[in-house]
């Protein structure tokens, strides 16, 4: 049996979806199952049974025996939400609560922390664990995953493996539902189909021209990929990036979603809004040799491929992974 945390949502989704391709079913699912608008992202899996977020605790204690994985995918992601008691409960201690229990029971665990623990790069975007304890992340999402990452590498009871994933910019399928937290790659889409223009905030920094702020983008099927390849493997336990190495512009995913569509770019610029201007990252490159050297060495999607593929396999029809 394997437990997926975050199943309803956008990465969880996927990753349910990739572990039914490689033929597992007895897959329980963990979410707030309570929002419609997530249903169409797992309504078409197979999975064993459905734990509401709430009740997990109360359900682990008589299956813990069955369990031969856990994914802990599922946080609050909204780095907007300026309320540290709401990432205290959800982030911080529900997945020391998971950590905690995989270790009791000597089951294996991969859990989600985020690029966003890096703040403003000022110490770099190394995945090693002597700098994590010096990171000053720019906002209560950021700091709840650093906390936990910081609250881990203390620990002495650990599970028998385990890997934290310090997403980057992840997009494709699945993020209908995420509104403004939704990918770049997803908002121009929609633009380009409402208006035939993308708008992008311009840059508010005189060594950054617009549009020329650089992330590190990554296909969220990459993603799955890794953690597939973890579950499989169980490498050398860590803190790892997960992103592509490679930092592009906004401008390069606005000109490839264009051309995806077929269709000449048109780009408008506007201000970055107030309450997120001085949280804003203007570089994001992940390190990736660390991945690299626990074994892992399939290709990532270049930025292109990853906008293609999703553009006109899943948003041009609103499909599903």
């Amino acid at each position: 049996m394997i437990i997926v945390t975050g199943a309803a949502g956008f990465i969880g989704s996927c990753l349910v979806g990739k572990l039914n391709n490689k033929g597992f079913k007895e897959i329980v699912i963990v979410d707030d199952f309570s929002r419609a608008e997530k249903i169409n992202n797992y309504s078409h899996k197979v999975y064993l049974s459905k734990v509401e977020r709430k009740d997990l605790f109360d359900w682990l204690p008589a299956h813990a025996k069955e369990i031969e994985f856990v994914f802990h995918i599922g946080a609050r992601t909204d780095t907007t939400e300026f309320n540290m008691s709401v990432f205290d409960e959800l982030n911080l201690g529900y997945s020391k609560k998971i950590w905690t229990f995989c270790s009791r029971f000597n089951i294996p665990l991969v859990y989600a922390s985020s690029a966003a623990t890096y703040g403003d790069g000022s110490l770099g975007y190394s995945d090693s664990h002597e700098i994590v304890s010096q990171l000053k992340p720019l906002n209560p999402y950021g700091v709840s995953k650093n906390e936990f990452d910081k609250w881990v590498l203390q620990q002495s009871s650990v599970p028998p493996a385990w890997f934290g994933l310090k997403f980057f910019n992840v997009f494709g399928p699945n993020e209908y539902h995420k509104g403004r937290m939704a990918s770049v790659v997803f908002h121009a889409f929609n633009q380009i189909k409402t208006s035939g223009k993308v708008r992008l905030f311009r840059s508010h920094r005189p060594d950054f021209q617009d549009g020329k702020q650089l992330r590190d983008f990554i296909y969220v099927k990459d993603v799955t990929d890794v953690m597939y390849y973890l579950f499989e493997h169980r490498s050398q336990p860590g803190i790892y990036n997960l992103g592509t190495g490679k930092a592009r512009t906004f401008l390069d995913l606005v000109n490839s979603v264009f051309l995806s569509l077929d269709l000449q770019p048109d780009v408008e610029f506007i201000d970055t809004p107030v309450d997120i201007r001085d949280k804003y990252q203007y570089f994001t490159e992940a390190k990736m040799e660390k991945l690299r050297l626990a074994g892992y060495s399939k290709a990532f999607h270049s930025l292109e491929d990853g906008i293609t593929e999703y553009v006109q396999a899943y948003l041009q029809s609103t499909r599903y992974y």
